[in-house]
C-alpha cells in the first residue's frame, strides 16, 4: 500500500492556533525590533532622520495592515466547497453533459434526493468522488487534510491553516505580495544595524533590544527570499490560468482549456474591478457578473472544450 503523505498534513490540523500564533509572533518581533526599538525613537531625533524614520513607519504600518487582512481572509474564508445539489449542466438537444477534464469517472449510477444523475463510462468528462460520493464539478479537487473537495484547489497551507481553493485564492495571493514587500522593507530598514554587528563600533542598546533586532533582520531576510519563489511560481500559475495541483496533471496536455489569455486569466482571479485588486476582496458587481469567481463554473476555449487532462 502506498504511503500517503497527507497523512502527517492531517495531523497538523490540530496545531492550527499554534501556527497562526506563531505567524503573530513573527509579527510581534518585527514590530517591537523596527517600531519600538529603531525608528519610533528616531522620530525624536529630528532632521532627515526623522523624515526617514517617519516615511519607514508609515509604509511599515500600511503594509502590516494589508498582511494581517489578507492573511485573516485566508485562514477565515471557505475556499469553496459542492453544493449537494450541484448537478452536470445537461445540453438539452444531444443529452450530453458539459465537457469537465478529467481522468476520473465511475461506471454507475450516482444519486440523490434532488435527481438520479447516470454516469456514462465512455464520458470521462464527469467525474465524481469516490470519498465524498458526490460528483465533482470542473477543476475540483479532494483535500486529504480538510477531508472534502474543495472548489478550484490549489494547494492545502498549514500556514493559512486551510485550503487554498476558489473562494481564496486571491486573499492568498495577496497575502504573499504584502508579506514580500513587508519583509523586504524591514529588511532593508534593519540593514544597516545588522551590519554594525560586526564593526566594531559601539552599539546603543541593551542586549535583549540588539538580539530582537537580529532575531528580526534574519526571520524577515529568510522569509523575503522564500516567499518571493513562491510569489513568482503562482504569478506564472495565475497567467496560464491554473492551479498547482493542474500545472502538474497538464505536464502532458499541450494545451489547457481554460488558458484565454494573461489578462482575462487575471481577472477570473482578482475580478474586473481594478479598484478591488489590492484588497482582499471583490465587488458587488464582479461578484455577480463572473461566475468563475464562485468555483462552479469556468469559460474555456471552444476548440479545446472536449480536451482531457
Amino acid at each position: 500500500m502506498a504511503w500517503n503523505v497527507f497523512r502527517f498534513c492531517t495531523a497538523l490540523r490540530g496545531l492550527g492556533s499554534i501556527m497562526i500564533l506563531l505567524v503573530l509572533g513573527v509579527v510581534g518581533v518585527t514590530y517591537y525590533a523596527v517600531v519600538i526599538t529603531n525608528y519610533g525613537p528616531a522620530l525624536y531625533h529630528g532632521g532627515l532622520e526623522s523624515l526617514l524614520a517617519l516615511l519607514i513607519l508609515l509604509f511599515f504600518h500600511v503594509l502590516l495592515v494589508m498582511l494581517l487582512w489578507s492573511y485573516f481572509s485566508v485562514v477565515f474564508t471557505d475556499p469553496g466547497s459542492v453544493p449537494p445539489s450541484w448537478r452536470p449542466t445537461v445540453d438539452e438537444e444531444s443529452g450530453d453533459t458539459i465537457p469537465l477534464a478529467s481522468s476520473e469517472f465511475v461506471n454507475q449510477v450516482v444519486g440523490s434526493q434532488l435527481s438520479p444523475v447516470v454516469v456514462d463510462p465512455s464520458n470521462s468528462r464527469v467525474r465524481y468522488c469516490r470519498k465524498c460520493n458526490q460528483l465533482k464539478p470542473p477543476r475540483c479537487h479532494h483535500c486529504s487534510v480538510c477531508g472534502r473537495c474543495v472548489l478550484k484547489m490549489d494547494h492545502h497551507c498549514v500556514w493559512v491553516v486551510n485550503c487554498v481553493g476558489a473562494l481564496n485564492y486571491k486573499f492568498f495571493l495577496l497575502f504573499l505580495f504584502y508579506t514580500f514587500l513587508e519583509t523586504t522593507l524591514v529588511t532593508l530598514a534593519l540593514l544597516p544595524q545588522f551590519v554594525a554587528f560586526f564593526s566594531d563600533r559601539e552599539i546603543p542598546g541593551t542586549p535583549g533590544t540588539l538580539a530582537t533586532t537580529f532575531l528580526a533582520f534574519v526571520l524577515n531576510l529568510a522569509f523575503a527570499l522564500s516567499v518571493l519563489g513562491f510569489l513568482i511560481m503562482h504569478i506564472s500559475l495565475v497567467s496560464a490560468n491554473t492551479t498547482t495541483i493542474e500545472a502538474y496533471e497538464k505536464k502532458s496536455s499541450p494545451k489547457w482549456r481554460y488558458d484565454l489569455g494573461r489578462r482575462r486569466n487575471f481577472e477570473q482571479v482578482f475580478g474586473t474591478d481594478k479598484g478591488y485588486w489590492f484588497l482582499p476582496a471583490y465587488s458587488e458587481d464582479d461578484l455577480r457578473r463572473m461566475p468563475a469567481l464562485q468555483g462552479l463554473e469556468y469559460p474555456s476555449k471552444p476548440d479545446l472544450d472536449g480536451q482531457e487532462l
